[in-house]
């Protein structure tokens, strides 16, 4: 296979790894490329995201709703990436991570594609909004199976690791977006406020 920049030659070999993993085959981590340029461009379709909302934004005239935007949204996407890299060396499978990182990426990538598709169906009619809501849950709740077969299988580490960097990932990927927040509340509340 050849390789240029770390991208395989085929961009249908990363929707096959995407597949592949997306059916719990651990081959499919073998698509993506595991260089930093492969992570690099891993990242890429994550920051478009948030970088097209905020540019939305932005558009409507909300300039600092906009800047809040895109720095949230990119702490979201780097903080899991961040956690498990700490984890992975905590457990000695630091030499594995790139590979691990970079299919996180992609997997996230295309779980999020997933979940924008219903956003459209969210209407005023109560009954589709819980259905599409019902669905969007059983999404989350995959990506969660995902992530844990993900850490097993690109940082061959133990079922209870695995569970534990899941954990901790989404949780810590929670505070660093929520904390400030519920700081603020939590003066309001000593304040008396």
């Amino acid at each position: 296979m050849s390789q240029q920049g770390g991208l395989p030659s085929r961009r249908g070999k990363i929707w096959l790894g995407i597949i592949r993993l997306a059916r719990f085959r651990a081959d499919g981590l073998e698509q993506f490329g595991h260089t930093p340029a492969a992570f690099l461009n891993s990242l890429a379709p994550l920051l478009a995201f948030p970088l097209v909302s905020g540019l939305m934004v932005l558009l409507g005239g909300a300039g600092h709703a906009a800047l809040v935007n895109v720095l949230v949204s990119v702490i979201a996407l780097l903080a899991p990436i961040v956690i498990s890299y700490y984890f992975a060396r905590l457990w000695g499978s630091d030499a594995l991570w790139l590979r691990y990182a970079i299919a996180f990426n992609w997997c996230e990538a295309a779980v999020f594609l997933l979940l924008l598709l219903p956003g459209g169906a969210m209407v005023a009619d109560r009954a589709v909004r819980t259905e599409v809501l019902s669905a969007m849950l059983v999404v989350l709740g995959y990506w969660l199976v995902l992530q844990g077969f993900l850490a097993r299988s690109g940082l061959r580490v133990s079922v209870l690791h695995a569970v534990v960097l899941v954990l901790v990932v989404n949780l810590g990927a929670g505070l660093l977006l929520n904390g400030p927040w519920l700081v603020a509340l939590l003066l309001g509340f000593a304040r008396g406020g």
